[in-house]
């Protein structure tokens, strides 16, 4: 296989579902919306083109993403797009800081840019890189590095298991184990050949069957983000900053991130706080698959603050 290319045909980031999410925000002339996840802007961008009097409020907590792909954006939008540097988890904290009022409409993305998995250290295992897993460096101190080296058994059996749904969780950690005493695992190559060892490649050439680091990586980068931790001060903090008739917008990727969304907002339309308005998730259309395959498995739900 050749690692670069297969780097660049998988990672190459689309923004997902913006048809659907232009449908729901339903954006209006002088309302001001809040994207909480930033990335390279896909988002923001379709947000403000879609209605030329509305404004939007943008957060990512990696300055990276917000130096790379702001300039562009502020230039040709200007005041109608504003930029904060912070974790959305904070999202309160953050408007209240920028002195920015409610607002009328929040989007969250929580799938991992592919611009993060390409570029940042640690979140492939397609090229050779320092096991990081940080999408926030000058947030977060705990590396995979830091896991995969030092974590006891039950700790890495417990961060597989739960996080990723693997499978093999044990097997795979008694082989890191192993490893690690004859000398320290610090690449994600290391680390994926250890896994490879260990289950065996996954099918053959052509074959669709996902990688066998796959779910370990992926463990491994929502422990290290803290990132379901992340999505429920979000969804609190979201209730605070929303306008009556404010709508939420969530797209998620992990089933555990989509199911703590669909219990928030039944808890909360169960309180008579939230209306449901996506009576069954909303997926990808066919067409949209074929064009962009890691939108498989977004899902979108949407709710309405009372």
């Amino acid at each position: 296989m050749d690692i670069d290319n297969k780097e660049n045909e998988l990672f190459y980031h689309k923004t997902v579902l913006v048809n659907e999410v232009l449908h729901y925000l339903n954006p209006q002339p002088g309302a001001t919306y809040c994207d909480v996840t930033f990335g390279s802007g896909g988002h923001t961008k379709a947000i403000l083109d879609s209605q030329p009097e509305c404004n939007v409020v943008a957060v990512d907590w990696d300055a990276t993403s917000i130096e790379t792909y702001a300039p562009e954006l502020e230039e040709k939008y200007q005041e109608r797009l504003q930029l904060l540097w912070g974790n959305f988890a904070n999202l309160y904290r953050l408007l209240q800081k920028a002195k920015i009022g409610k607002v009328d409409g929040i989007l969250a993305d929580f799938g991992t840019s592919q611009m993060h998995i390409k570029e940042r250290a640690g979140f492939s295992f397609y090229r050779d890189s320092p096991l990081d897993m940080r999408m926030s460096p000058a947030h977060q101190q705990v590396t995979a590095d830091h896991l995969v080296n030092k974590a006891s058994e039950e700790k890495l059996c417990e961060i597989f298991w739960q996080l990723g749904q693997e499978s093999h969780a044990k097997k795979i950690v008694a082989a890191i184990i192993e490893a690690r005493q004859r000398k320290p695992i610090h690449t994600t190559r290391e680390l994926a050949l250890i896994i490879e060892k260990t289950l065996g490649r996954s099918g053959k050439k052509g074959s669709s069957k996902i990688h066998p680091a796959t779910k370990v990586f992926q463990a491994l980068r929502m422990y290290v983000n803290q990132e379901l931790n992340n999505i429920t001060g979000f969804l609190a903090g979201a209730m605070q900053v929303l306008k009556p008739n404010g709508l939420l917008l969530c797209i998620s990727f992990h089933s555990l991130e989509d199911r703590l969304v669909k219990q928030f907002f039944k808890d909360k339309a169960d309180e008579g706080v939230l209306e449901i308005i996506t009576k069954r998730v909303v997926v990808p259309t066919a067409e949209e698959i074929a064009k962009n395959p890691s939108s498989r498995s977004a899902k979108l739900r949407v709710a309405r603050l009372l």
